[in-house]
């Protein structure tokens, strides 16, 4: 009885060893992609917003009541053109009254040279009366000028993208009541981080997107770069330019959107691409004659959805797509049919084929 215990005891442990040995070399099945070249498309990504090249804010130079508004936001005005008016009903009796004290200096003026010419009086006394009448036509000038502070005038053609004030509210000297944008067309302001702001320069390539303007790419390029940052942030501005306005604005495209920019560093053609899920710290996983190898590659252009391969890899080689921990050496594998066996030679659309 102990005899036959012992049979069948040892004949479940073959049948375990047996198993395990056939377990570890049953082909594992993975998902794999044959590596293909393309182009790639080295890049620095940022954030931007986009923004009017020139903003001029209009403000009255003393505090007053809001009057009257003559232009609303999304006007398009003339240079000299009336905006607003405010109240100022103080500045108007003050204007008369240096009027009338005007006339009575030049009436004075006339009497005087009339009786100067006759020589009833001195030329000294028609002097005094010039001089009297040159300070009352002064003060009337100057009386105007402070009026006409209280008409709100465009200081040159523009669109007018902002009006922060309504009827009857009180406007303190300085406070824009309207910011027009003019002179020069819309630009996108950036921030790009710190890491990467040595590698822009002014004139770079830039691809321009929008989620507020789906399907719909511009074209752009770097005009200025900020010589200093910002120390919290760590990034610094970079402005772009758009090489087609028109496009953007009949697209709909408006001061404030966001903008995605792609600033362009260099393109490359017929490089060596991997998708970059294959890749676990530079190294992945290589199907050769059924079994896997590990392989340590040399990495250039990195992106999102593909890397550059700069060494360690061959033409056609096929990569694992998820690599796992479980994966050995020389282990047995068999690729999984998969729909996405390749990586694709070249991207369907202008983002780029990878970017930082």
């Amino acid at each position: 009885m102990r005899r036959k215990t012992w049979i069948v005891m040892g004949a479940a442990v073959a049948a375990l060893v047996i198993a395990a040995v056939a377990w570890r070399q049953w082909p594992a099945t993975v998902t794999v992609a044959t590596v293909t070249r393309g182009p790639a498309v080295d890049a620095v990504y940022a954030t931007g917003v986009v923004e009017p090249s020139v903003m001029v804010p209009v403000a009255p130079r003393a505090g007053a009541r809001l009057l009257t508004l003559e232009v609303d936001e999304g006007a398009r005005v003339k240079r000299g053109q009336l905006l607003a008016r405010l109240e100022a009903p103080d500045l108007d009796l003050t204007v008369q009254e240096l009027a009338a004290r005007e006339r009575l200096a030049r009436t004075q003026y006339e009497r005087t040279k009339a009786l100067v010419d006759e020589k009833f009086l001195s030329p000294a006394e028609l002097d005094r009366v010039r001089t009297e009448l040159q300070a009352a036509q002064a003060g009337v000038q100057r009386a105007q000028a402070q009026r006409d502070y209280t008409l709100l005038q465009a200081p040159a053609d523009g669109l007018v993208i902002r009006r922060d004030g309504e009827r009857g509210q009180f406007i303190p000297a300085g406070q824009a009541v309207f910011t027009l944008s003019c002179c020069a067309p819309l630009r996108v302001a950036a921030e790009v981080d710190e890491e990467d702001i040595a590698r822009v320069k002014v004139g770079q390539q830039v691809v321009l997107r929008s989620d507020a303007l789906p399907n719909q790419v511009f074209d752009g390029e770097v005009a200025e770069i900020t010589p200093k940052g910002d120390p919290v942030a760590r990034s610094y501005r970079v402005r772009m330019r758009f090489a087609n306005v028109a496009a953007l604005e009949a697209a709909g495209g408006r001061s404030g959107m966001t903008m995605d920019a792609n600033i362009i560093i260099a393109k490359l053609d017929n490089v060596l691409l991997v998708p970059t899920r294959a890749l676990r710290s530079g190294a992945l996983w290589v199907l050769e004659d059924g079994r896997l190898h590990k392989r340590s590659v040399r990495t250039g252009v990195a992106g999102t959805e593909r890397t550059q391969v700069l060494d360690g890899l061959k033409d056609g080689s096929q990569v694992v797509l998820t690599p796992v921990e479980a994966l050995r050496e020389g282990q047995r594998a068999r690729a999984a049919s998969s729909p996405a066996s390749s990586v694709p030679a070249s991207a369907p659309s202008p983002t780029p084929a990878a970017s930082r």
